[in-house]
């Protein structure tokens, strides 16, 4: 409760400081990448609960002569890349915490079709909400191996708390100033998980 608590106040107050870069940010986004300005995909909450995530968007809706999605390289331009090295796509996520669909910190949620995927040890990443941040991108985001990630998002659930949770918050602040971790190596975003010690490319998210 306590927990919840601190993210309705802090996504409250962030939310009212940063609506004016918010704005110009939306506005930039429309101006240079059209509409929709918002990404919206469906993503795994507490227990696995289904739910709407919302980012700015950062890519191009580019597609080859048959209608498929071109490849993430050809369809992030610079100003998806700045966006996405400055963090600067997440601050609609704090709708989400606000909701009650994430927290501000917890594991970050993604792909739904991941879930029949997990180990029994990786799916009690759900065992709380996922986050805007969380213990893995304080420690090496998405230029980490999934076995990892994983790793320290159950050690995360296991040892939760205000305290760390406030060091998770400072060091994602330090991260996003040095911008530290943003893409797997040799991916723009980072490598699609096909289940443990396999790995292949994955779309915008």
């Amino acid at each position: 409760m306590l927990k919840r608590l601190f993210d309705i106040l802090v996504a409250s107050f962030s939310l009212l400081l940063l609506s004016p870069l918010i704005l110009i940010v939306a506005w930039q986004v429309r101006r240079k990448l059209g509409s929709p300005i918002m990404f919206r995909q469906t993503r795994p909450g507490l227990h696995g609960k289904p739910f709407d995530m919302v980012k700015f968007r950062t890519m191009l809706d580019a597609t080859d002569e048959q209608g498929h999605p071109l490849p993430d390289d050809h369809r992030m331009p610079p100003f998806g890349s700045f966006l996405r090295s400055t963090s600067l796509d997440e601050l609609p996520e704090l709708w989400n915490v606000l909701k009650g669909d994430m927290s501000l910190v917890g594991p970050r949620p993604l792909l739904m079709e991941y879930l029949p995927l997990y180990s029994k040890d990786q799916y009690r990443r759900h065992e709380v909400r996922p986050g805007v941040t969380g213990w893995a991108q304080v420690n090496g985001r998405n230029a980490i191996s999934w076995e990892e990630k994983f790793r320290l998002d159950v050690w995360y659930v296991d040892n939760q708390s205000l305290w760390l949770d406030f060091k998770i918050l400072f060091q994602t602040v330090k991260k996003v100033i040095v911008r530290d971790g943003i893409s797997a190596k040799g991916e723009v975003t980072v490598s699609r998980f096909t289940g443990s010690g396999q790995q292949s490319g994955e779309r915008n998210g």
